[in-house]
């Protein structure tokens, strides 16, 4: 564990992250399979490397992702993923998968001649972090995760079988009706035929349709749709084409694989009533990974959006930079 003794950052009432900051450089990374990958850096040059890992599989990073961090003390990297936000080719499901995905940020690492750095990630950013300091625990010195998922077949089925069907009943009466009748016993399989099927307005209604279901249990705050086709067609396809091959993962294997990171000191940040990803994964991890501390948010649901979640993680951000520094 490591000590939370200091001063409070800089945190407006209505919205508590750091004030709007703009890269001081960007560009993009060319890899494998004609994918090109946005990057930027904020904040202090100079300062501790931290790396943004967005959520889906899909989505993409923002101006407000850069500003968990105290821009005089962090080095703040934020990339967009394969087929995600200013990455290029939108949406494309070639040569995407985890083991790309992981590969693409060490590729990342090297190119910003990067020595180690802190991960922070919320949901599918939060899997992708513990995948990369599994594998390559040596440059990661910190991690910050928020409502882990894991992709175990539970947490799958949770989401897309029964479990959060149960809590919100007319919001998946609305997704399962989408489809026909007789698909409905594997729903993201049947979201995926018509998100890959080349015919645009069926990849743009099936998009809409599965980004409605999700975003209603997404957080207690109000949380327009996003109004860009694209982009929910991105997210959709990316997400259905990961949750098809439960995130290119082993069963369990993140968990399992959680003594790896006994070296690795971590905050998990947990909405007390995230419906995305109940707290019991953030408690099976936080019980196997030596050094972690779990915190969770007694009035929070899944989005970072949330004051109870952002205030937690900026907190772990500021605590886990004076932890590193003491040493």
């Amino acid at each position: 564990m490591y000590s939370t003794a200091m001063p409070t950052p800089f945190i407006p009432v209505a919205l508590p992250l750091y004030p709007p900051i703009e890269p001081y450089a960007s560009g993009f990374l060319a890899v494998d399979g004609g994918h090109a990958l946005y990057w930027e850096q904020c904040g202090n040059p100079q300062g501790l490397p931290v790396l943004f890992l967005h959520g889906g599989p899909g989505g993409g990073c923002s101006a407000n992702s850069r500003r968990f961090f105290d821009p005089a003390r962090y080095r703040i990297i934020l990339f967009d993923q394969r087929g995600c936000g200013r990455s290029t080719p939108s949406g494309s499901l070639a040569a995407n998968t985890t083991a790309h995905l992981l590969a693409d940020i060490e590729a990342l690492r090297r190119a910003l001649d990067v020595e180690r750095w802190l991960l922070f990630g919320g949901s599918w950013g939060a899997t992708l972090a513990l995948a990369y300091a599994q594998q390559y625990p040596q440059y990661v010195n910190a991690m910050v995760l928020r409502a882990v998922f894991t992709a175990r077949q539970s947490e799958l089925d949770w989401l897309y079988r029964q479990g959060a069907s149960h809590i919100f009943p007319e919001a998946w009466a609305r997704f399962a009706a989408f489809i026909p009748e007789v698909e409905r016993a594997n729903l993201v399989a049947a979201y995926h035929a018509r998100l890959t099927s080349g015919d645009a307005a069926i990849e743009t209604a099936a998009a809409r349709v599965w980004c409605v279901w999700e975003d209603a249990l997404a957080t207690f705050l109000p949380s327009p749709l996003l109004s860009d086709e694209a982009a929910l067609r991105a997210l959709a396809r990316i997400e259905t084409h990961y949750f098809m091959h439960r995130a290119f993962l082993d069963e369990g294997q993140l968990i399992a694989n959680a003594q790896r990171l006994r070296d690795i000191p971590g905050v998990i940040v947990q909405g007390r009533y995230d419906v995305v990803t109940p707290p019991t994964t953030a408690w099976d991890l936080h019980r196997a990974w030596p050094g972690s501390k779990l915190q969770i948010v007694p009035d929070a649901g899944h989005a970072s959006s949330e004051p109870g979640i952002m205030r937690e993680l900026i907190v772990a951000t500021n605590a886990l930079y004076a932890s590193l520094n003491s040493r």
